[in-house]
């Protein structure tokens, strides 16, 4: 599997990328390359070879959500730069 322009051109827009002639070859040879080592990675044999939930062994200290400080709805919307009654004003990102 490969990655070309077309394909390139399609994942900088979902992802909101631009660059130039230059960078855009220097972005199609690193994501081929990167595609290249997963490719390599599906050769090991993997059949007797438990699956992780972590790369480490460290366990995480869990505290119990506690409310503290809670802050009233109307002086959260206190400094917002676009607001309405209720809610933050924010500027469209999907069509």
């Amino acid at each position: 599997m490969s990655i070309n322009k077309k394909t390139l051109e399609k994942i900088a827009h979902l992802a909101r990328l631009e660059f130039d002639e230059k960078s855009e070859g220097k972005m199609l040879k690193d994501m081929n390359n990167m595609l290249s080592f997963v490719e390599k990675l599906q050769e090991l044999d993997t059949d007797n070879v438990e699956p992780l939930q972590s790369m480490t062994f460290e366990i995480n200290q869990i505290r119990e959500d506690k409310v503290k400080n809670q802050l009233a709805h109307h002086d959260g919307l206190k400094n917002a730069p676009k607001k309405d009654k209720d809610f933050f004003r924010v500027p469209k990102v999907i069509e």
